[in-house]
Order: structure tokens, then sequence, then C-alpha cells
């Protein structure tokens, strides 16, 4: 399950969907460990956007925190970021 929120960040439909098929592979990862939940939180900090991340699944939990100058740049780097660290405790259970 993932849960945005966006805070002061406005943030289109159309924004929405892309940050959902960013997070695709980190969800298909997330489920198959069990008990998988994500909450992002946006935030405008300055000129800067500021992405934090709290993951909880079966195997843990875990807290990760991105800072860019574009909204877009800080999740996809994120999403990334939170792929890896699931797909090494999916390695880590088997």
């Amino acid at each position: 399950m993932i849960q945005l929120n966006s805070g002061n960040v406005l943030l289109k439909p159309s924004h929405r969907r892309q940050l959902m098929a960013w997070l695709k592979r980190a969800l298909r990862i997330g489920q198959r460990l069990g008990n998988f939940v994500i909450q992002i939180s946006m935030k405008r900090i300055g000129r800067s956007y500021e992405v934090n991340a709290d993951v909880s699944d079966s195997s843990g939990a875990f807290h990760m925190r991105m800072k860019r100058h574009d909204w877009q740049d800080a999740v996809r780097d994120l999403s990334r970021m939170i792929s890896v660290r699931l797909h090494n405790q999916r390695l880590g259970m088997a």
C-alpha cells in the first residue's frame, strides 16, 4: 500500500500517475515480501523539494530522504533507491 502526503507541493493527476509508475517495481517487490506499506511525504523548502519515505514490510523497516531542485528528480531517485533496498531485503530472505 502506498500513502502519499504531498504537503505544500501541488501535484496534477498526471504527476500522481507518473509517480505511481516510478514506484511500480518497488510495489511488486514489496508485495512479495508481505505486509508492505510505504508512506511518502513531500514538501517544498525554498527552491528545492524534500521527499521522505517510510517503508515497512515483513522483513524490516527503513526511512529514506531525498532533496533535489526538482520534485521529479527527487521522487525518481528515491524510487530507485527503495527498489534496490527492497531487492536486497528479498535476497536476504532467500
